[in-house]
């Protein structure tokens, strides 16, 4: 089986990444998308690196970065008119930019020559390239955790994966086919991220939060940290923070975007993680925090939530709050009482370890595939 990830990366992290490092623009582009891979944002290499452990052929091509795409593009001898359009900070600039992403991950996919097209993010392709995909004899899968797009679109894919569970029956009411599979934890970050993930080490930040805190994206989460900060000492490390109001309590707490494995840094330096899932989750625990937290090693207080249980269990692995004072009061005990965060830390972790890694998820997904692909055939 052939597998091409097509997976999106957040804008605000590629210009930190580039502007960071600027000899990558001119580099070629397998040393480009190394180094991406190397920063280990969102799943990383995670897909194609197992997808090729259990014997399947698989790569990886992060549509919106546009120098690394444009490498490719270079050494493969195409679009040297669209790139020079491109280049050109006009809106004639932004939409032969636009046009030029998709001429190149479709001459990606034809050189690749895929049996699936799995993409991480369902917006990326028109409905007309989605239909001309399929129309050519590959397998075409989406994965979505966020707001979903309306039905028309979703029909565009001949499979959906998802971690919300309330999503699979949605969609299969509506004519999609569709699967649960549960997000996960990259095993190779504790030989990657260079410090100690033992829950007993020393932990020099206490209640720490790390993720979106955009008002316009995650109004209710952002509101629920902003208290937070009033009521207790949390260190908060996000992005979004631009568009915080000055008034905004988190802004005396934020210390910054971390990235890839610099919020696995954070998350390793961290005696307790607090979790809060987006609107969209419906009360449904689901979000890469729950596996990155435990993974590194700090106790997790997270939501109560109705399938909670199929993932940790309550109380023993992972701590729970069904309010705001339940929040608060729980991580306070937790930062007064080592000897029950370090349990809790520890037996979150061995689960993560075990049972929660992206081997064992994409082993799952390789059999999902496989049974589609048949199916198809």
């Amino acid at each position: 089986m052939r597998v091409l990830i097509v997976d999106p990366y957040y804008q605000a992290f590629l210009d930190t990444h580039y502007a960071e490092r600027p000899e990558l623009r001119e580099a070629p582009y397998d040393e480009q998308l190394a180094a991406l891979l190397h920063r280990q944002f969102g799943t990383g290499d995670a897909y194609s690196r197992e997808l090729r452990a259990l014997g399947h052929e698989a790569a990886e091509v992060i549509t919106n970065a546009m120098p690394l795409q444009e490498a490719w593009a270079r050494e493969h001898g195409g679009a040297r008119g669209a790139r020079l359009l491109a280049r050109l900070p006009t809106r004639l600039g932004v939409a032969a930019r636009q046009a030029l992403a998709h001429r190149i991950v479709a001459a990606q996919i034809a050189a690749f020559g895929p049996d699936v097209v799995y993409c991480q993010d369902l917006w990326f392709f028109t409905k007309p390239e989605l239909d001309a995909l399929r129309r050519r004899g590959m397998l075409v899968v989406g994965q979505i955790a966020s707001e979903a797009p309306p039905a028309g679109r979703l029909r565009g894919f001949d499979l959906i994966l998802t971690s919300f569970p309330h999503y699979v029956d949605r969609f299969r009411a509506a004519g999609v086919p569709s699967e649960y599979l549960a997000i996960a934890f990259d095993q190779t970050v504790p030989e990657r991220v260079g410090v100690s993930l033992d829950p007993a080490a020393e932990r020099p930040h206490g209640a720490v939060f790390t993720g979106g805190v955009n008002p316009a994206v995650h109004p209710a989460g952002t509101a629920l940290i902003e208290r937070l900060c009033e009521a207790i000492d949390l260190e908060v490390w996000g992005y979004g923070a631009d568009r915080l109001d000055p008034s905004s309590p988190i802004l005396a707490h934020h210390h910054g975007e971390a990235w890839g494995l610099d919020m696995y840094r954070v998350l390793a330096s961290s005696r307790v993680v607090v979790n809060r899932h987006i609107e969209a989750a419906e009360g449904h625990a689901n979000n890469m925090r729950l596996f990155e937290a435990t993974g590194c090693g700090a106790a997790l207080v997270t939501e109560a939530a109705p399938n909670l249980g199929e993932l940790f269990e309550p109380g023993v692995e992972v701590a729970t709050y069904r309010d705001e004072s339940e929040l608060v009061a729980t991580v306070r005990r937790l930062l007064a009482d080592d000897e029950e965060r370090i349990r809790l830390a520890a037996a979150g972790q061995r689960r993560t370890l075990s049972e929660h890694t992206y081997a064992a998820r994409i082993a799952q997904l390789a059999e999902i595939l496989e049974r589609y692909l048949a199916s198809e055939r």
